[in-house]
């Protein structure tokens, strides 16, 4: 057993000290969520149990209650927490360096050419694995404690990764290459962002624009869930258990994502959403994230967020839970009705609209459709 230290560290210079110092002593880190306060913080520390932590000082200190993890493991992460209590991933080092052979590979990236800047929070494996990316490939890389546009754009760097509420607030053409990860990207982009398909438990984005990366093997299974083989995957979750199921290689390797797709005839990988989160009404299947992209254009929509409720008639109802872009004339329901059945099947239409000020996140900015009401 070798320690887990937490770097209770703000990015920076500082960050990247710390955590080359950790690795070069044997023990593994992890990085709890500076930015939340009372329970959720408290659920954050115990999902990542750590043995020590480290602060801007450099003091090694042990904490009560953690564990260590296993000779070889580099990095434990906690996941969003979206749908309940968060998990945390144990990620090997093996795994860090494929992730960053195979991202690096697959972008080109040339050290003596091109820089990451990391901006994203530290945390979330989105944020982690640019740093990682960088320092296991000798990458010169640049790290802010938080993301502005103004920032970002001032440090002369080629890459850079973002979520969509980021990318919207840059001018694209200043970098090389735009990693874009989170929510579902808009349905333009500049021919320089690369969109990822990945989660915490792959250790970084595994699939870019469809198509899976070298060595990442993509299926679905009987129920529409995507499985992936990659070496990039977690060795198992904190408390042991693992999310690996038998892919159609026959060995129990595989990833159950819990996310459903398909992959077309050119092998393009689609990601329709969360399995649990998909509508039946009236029999039918409706993805919300499908809806989403389509209300996210309808006039008076400022922000959109689809979920669903139990209703007599059809078993669950499309409800598209909305902020106005004017509060004082927001879009009515028959609008958006109209405005959907323009690109979507009928029963995909909003059959209620909730109006609300803001919608319900996640620290890392994703939306908690079971918070909505």
């Amino acid at each position: 057993m070798v320690d887990l230290v937490a770097l209770d560290v703000v990015g920076g210079p500082t960050f990247l000290s710390l955590l080359r110092r950790v690795w070069e002593e044997g023990d593994a880190v992890c990085v709890p969520d500076q930015r939340l306060s009372g329970e959720s913080k408290e659920r954050n520390w115990r999902a990542l149990s750590p043995t020590h932590r480290m602060g801007e000082d450099g003091e090694k200190i042990p904490c009560e209650g953690g564990h260590g993890v296993e000779d070889g493991d580099a990095l434990v992460v906690a996941t969003s927490g979206s749908s309940g209590t968060p998990k945390a991933a144990v990620l090997t080092h093996d795994a860090l360096k494929a992730s960053a052979r195979i991202t690096s590979a697959a972008l080109g990236v040339d050290p003596q050419r091109h820089s990451w800047l990391a901006c994203l929070p530290l945390t979330h494996i989105g944020g982690f694995s640019v740093v990682s990316r960088a320092l296991l490939t000798g990458t010169p890389l640049i790290i802010h404690p938080r993301f502005t546009a103004q920032k970002a754009q001032s440090e002369g760097v080629t890459h850079i990764s973002l979520v969509t509420a980021a990318l919207a607030q840059v001018d694209p053409t200043l970098f090389t290459c735009i990693l874009l990860g989170g929510a579902a990207p808009p349905e333009k982009l500049p021919p320089n962002v690369v969109t990822t398909y990945g989660m915490t438990e792959t250790g970084s984005g595994v699939v870019y624009d469809g198509k899976p990366l070298s060595g990442v093997k993509v299926a679905i299974d009987e129920g529409g869930q995507i499985l992936l083989s990659s070496p990039t995957l977690l060795r198992c979750y904190r408390d042991g258990s693992v999310p690996f199921v038998r892919g159609p290689d026959g060995t129990n390797a595989w990833l159950a994502t819990g996310d459903g797709g398909e992959i077309d005839h050119e092998g393009y990988l689609h990601v329709f959403g969360r399995l649990g989160e998909v509508i039946v009404s009236g029999g039918e299947k409706v993805w919300p994230n499908e809806v989403e992209a389509v209300l996210s254009h309808a006039a008076k929509v400022g922000e959109v967020a689809v979920w669903k409720r139990d209703d007599q008639k059809w078993g669950e109802r499309v409800v598209a839970h909305v902020v106005p872009t004017t509060a004082s004339d927001p879009p009515q329901l028959a609008d958006l009705v109209a405005h959907v059945r323009e690109h979507l099947p009928p029963w995909a239409a909003p059959k209620e609209l909730v109006l609300h000020d803001a919608l319900p996140r996640t620290p890392s900015g994703k939306v908690r459709r079971r918070a909505l009401i």
